[in-house]
């Protein structure tokens, strides 16, 4: 699959609105310019001063027309998004003035534009930690109901056909989460089921992995994969899972038979990781010694879609990633 080509197709084939929070990054400007000339967006709106905004995109030579430019300290949502922002955060201490003060800050502001449908997906992190990204997804958008983790999935392609949707994979959770509990995992899990739909358009099917197949290791972190496919087994989710086990039991048919009969898997293509260890330090190996393409992190189990870059991000990462952001929303 040419995952980028995809979901640039999906995005333009319903254009969607996206907000930027660093609107006077010459990266972000750059990248919104090409997005509405390439319409894979229905629009852009950059945050953050307009002065600042309008020289830096003269600087780079950039034409914002048909690019809104939103300064959130005199918008007219002020008051609005103020209320809203004190709403939900009244019960930690917020007041109606402090809130009025923080959802100035852009990152705030582009994350209550999508919870008020106002936008329909953010990507933010270019000049911001990743940190930052997710407390403020998670204290304005929140996550998917049912679930409270949010984390992260790469679309690993190019790995040999025989494995995954003819060589495509999910790979999770490889840079949110440390050392999730088992209630973590299982959320993770589900959020890696969806991305796995969302992305590769087939049905999931996950391996929960573990240095131990079915009991053949006692550990700690044995039990954390055991009762996290117990928890999903007791959600009755609605997607073929197996777990705990070892990478070569999840992937070859023949290992899966001698170490795990019975199991229910077969074209595993959701690899799901027992800590950040592992899923980090997987997908890279599988990258840099498979020679495969990783696309990612991408966000998963929030409410709506919401996108994290690196900050040493270019301007074509920043187009793929709202790209897949806006084929995301509904």
């Amino acid at each position: 699959m040419n995952f980028v080509i995809e979901m640039k197709a999906a995005a333009s084939a319903s254009p969607k609105r996206l907000v930027l929070p660093e609107g006077a990054d010459k990266r972000i400007i750059k990248a919104a310019r090409i997005i509405m000339d390439e319409r894979l967006a229905g629009g852009v709106t950059l945050l953050g001063k307009a002065a600042d905004i309008q020289d830096a995109a003269r600087a780079e030579g950039v034409d914002l027309n048909g690019i809104s430019v939103v300064s959130p300290a005199v918008d007219s949502h002020l008051s609005e998004y103020s209320r809203i922002f004190y709403e939900l955060r009244k019960n930690k201490g917020m007041t109606l003035d402090q809130a009025r003060i923080d959802i100035t800050d852009t990152l705030r502001w582009g994350a209550m534009m999508v919870r008020e449908g106002d936008a329909d997906a953010i990507v933010a992190g270019c000049e911001r930690t990743t940190g930052d990204v997710l407390r403020a997804g998670l204290a304005i958008i929140g996550t998917i109901s049912g679930l409270k983790t949010a984390s992260s999935c790469f679309v690993m392609t190019g790995l040999n056909p025989q494995y995954g949707n003819d060589g495509a994979m999910i790979f999770s959770d490889c840079a949110v989460v440390p050392n999730p509990t088992s209630e973590q995992l299982a959320d993770i899990a589900q959020s890696a089921a969806m991305s796995c739909g969302e992305f590769l358009k087939t049905k999931p099917v996950a391996a929960l992995l573990s240095f131990s197949t079915k009991g053949s290791a006692a550990h700690d972190d044995v039990t954390k994969v055991q009762t996290a496919a117990k928890i999903l087994k007791e959600r009755n989710v609605d997607f073929i899972f197996d777990g705990e086990l070892q990478a070569d039991s999840a992937l070859v048919p023949s290992v899966l038979e001698k170490k795990a009969p019975g199991s229910p898997l077969k074209n595993v293509n959701v690899l799901v990781f027992p800590d950040l260890d592992a899923g980090n330090i997987g997908y890279k190996l599988v990258q840099r010694l498979g020679n495969a393409q990783a696309f990612g992190p991408f966000l998963q189990g929030f409410a709506k879609p919401i996108s994290d870059l690196s900050r040493g991000a270019s301007v074509d990462d920043i187009v793929t990633t709202c790209a897949v952001t806006l084929a995301r929303a509904k």
